[in-house]
């Protein structure tokens, strides 16, 4: 898929002017260089998900490390457990980038939605001016009246034995009407300076690249890295009673108290145990 031409009549880079298309020429010329990261990026206008799309691609020989994939409208964008992610056409950032981190240890490799949520936090605070939390595992919190709101979320997928690809969901523009649940926000109603999606995405990416370049420096240790203690700062679920629902319909309250080196979440519970958590839905029950 190739995205439309702006000469196009319905494809009009000031057809909506709150939410022109993203500019993929200037994307490529701020963010490909030689000795970076980013192999390329792609724009499409409308596709069901970009991380199956770009894991397709991964196992079939066709993408390389570095590849980013946008689009534009996702009709079939996916979170935690297959949950349906949707939004307006160019109401967001969705998008998703390839990374085969060879010489780090696959069982490190756990830690990528960890610092994926460090590296968007940490760029949409200096491209957007907002304050940026982190729900463990994979949710983006902002602030709105007052209350935390869920902008958006982080996906992994293996793709074959070498890679692994990061989804990355962001409400940017979406109004309170068009929210798809009450305990949803975004960066406009949180109060962004800037709601630009280029400058966004080229921030956000940029600083992904630095907290990977770090990590994969470090052999993927999370605490050499710097990346355990940055996800510490950040994480709004540290200091709070929280509910861990577990598969096989357990759940166990406690309070977070610690990401521990392997990005599990660790809660002390009333029974005076401590116990990781390395997967499962974290549910907020009081403030920190």
């Amino acid at each position: 898929m190739t995205p439309r031409d702006a000469s196009e009549p319905n494809g009009s880079r000031w057809s909506d002017l709150d939410r022109p298309p993203l500019n993929v020429t200037a994307l490529r010329r701020g963010l490909v260089r030689e000795g970076g990261l980013w192999s390329g990026v792609e724009v499409v206008q409308r596709t069901g998900s970009t991380n199956s799309d770009l894991v397709a691609r991964a196992v079939g020989g066709e993408a390389v490390e570095g590849a980013v994939l946008v689009a534009e409208e996702q009709t079939a964008g996916r979170g935690r457990l297959d949950r349906q992610w949707t939004a307006p056409p160019r109401s967001g950032l969705f998008f998703s980038v390839l990374l085969t981190p060879g010489e780090v240890p696959v069982a490190r490799w756990g830690w990528l939605p960890l610092l994926t949520g460090v590296a968007v936090a940490a760029g949409l605070a200096r491209a957007a001016g907002v304050d940026t939390a982190l729900k463990w595992p994979n949710d983006l919190l902002v602030t709105v009246g007052g209350e935390e709101r869920k902008a958006g979320g982080i996906l992994a997928e293996r793709a074959g034995d070498d890679g692994v690809v990061m989804g990355v969901g962001i409400n940017v523009t979406l109004k309170a009407d068009e929210l798809p649940v009450p305990t949803a926000g975004s960066l406009a109603l949180a109060g962004a300076v800037s709601t630009d999606r280029d400058p966004l995405l080229r921030g956000v990416l940029r600083s992904l690249e630095e907290w990977y370049g770090k990590w994969r420096a470090a052999g993927g240790d999370p605490s050499v890295s710097g990346l355990q203690e940055a996800y510490a700062a950040g994480c709004a679920t540290l200091g709070r009673v929280v509910r861990a629902e577990l598969p096989g319909d357990r759940a166990v309250v406690g309070e977070a108290v610690a990401v521990d080196g392997d990005g599990r979440l660790v809660l002390a519970t009333e029974k005076g145990v401590q116990e990781p958590v390395g997967a499962g839905d974290i549910v907020h029950l009081r403030p920190a």
